[in-house]
């Protein structure tokens, strides 16, 4: 009898629609660490901005990057098509350290999440159906693997009922990368299917390049946080797009 498959799912642009909560909490750390001359409230027009940069981003900290080079003008478009070179550009410019600047963003989402609770999770919905899709999957065929850090994935989770046993909940804490993450996951599950479905086009491509995971059924979720360029690029290289319509279905 075959195995059930795994789910093993990323979190922001997947289950979270976090791209609101992130441009606010990198606004916050951006002031109160690095840059104190900006204003106290992010514009509503870097925000926007934001949300169209979001599919280049990979871990949150990047996200106080990309809000300091909206508010100095740099073109979002630019910034999409030159993505870590941007990044990298300021990192240097600005002599900034990228542990600090994971501590920092992490900091200050403590602190929202300490000062107001409700406030924060309701800059973090699940996308619709999610919550219900996840609540027919048996806790145990199903893991996380993301970039965030785990207490925030974990707060998420308990807020809307959701449980997945906590080790099987692979976060920015692990020092992972998703493909070790899923080679752990196939080692461990040898005999049973495993469905990783991401967001991130280059995330997908890395693991599709990767020979020891040829097995693993890859899935870019349409509904989170990629391009129509990404979409294309995912028919050409034969990576599955699903819907959220799909995914319920799954």
């Amino acid at each position: 009898m075959e195995k059930p498959s795994l789910y093993a799912l990323d979190f922001d642009g997947v289950i979270c629609d976090s791209a609101l909560e992130t441009s606010i909490t990198a606004w916050k750390a951006a002031r109160e660490y690095l840059w104190p001359n900006i204003p106290e409230t992010i514009p509503d027009n870097i925000i926007d901005q934001f949300k169209y940069v979001r599919p280049a981003l990979e871990t949150g900290y990047e996200a106080i990057l990309i809000v300091r080079l909206l508010f100095e003008g740099v073109d979002p478009q630019a910034m999409l098509d030159d993505f870590p070179n941007k990044m990298n550009g300021l990192i240097r410019r600005d002599q900034l350290d990228t542990d600090k600047l994971k501590q920092r963003f992490g900091k200050i989402r403590d602190q929202w999440i300490e000062q107001d609770l409700n406030e924060w999770l309701s800059m973090n919905p699940l996308f619709p159906g999610i919550r219900s899709k996840l609540a027919n999957i048996d806790p145990a065929h199903c893991f996380i693997i993301t970039t965030k850090q785990e207490r925030f994935v974990h707060q998420i989770l308990a807020a809307n009922n959701i449980v997945i046993p906590e080790q099987q909940v692979f976060g920015l804490e692990r020092n992972m990368s998703k493909q070790q993450v899923l080679k752990q996951l196939q080692n461990q599950y040898y005999d049973s299917p495993i469905l990783f479905l991401e967001d991130r086009l280059p995330t997908l491509i890395k693991i599709k390049q990767d020979a020891a995971l040829k097995a693993i059924t890859l899935l870019l979720a349409d509904w989170g946080y990629n391009t129509e360029k990404d979409k294309q690029q995912a028919d050409t290289l034969n990576i599955k797009k699903i819907s959220l319509n799909d995914f319920q279905q799954l």
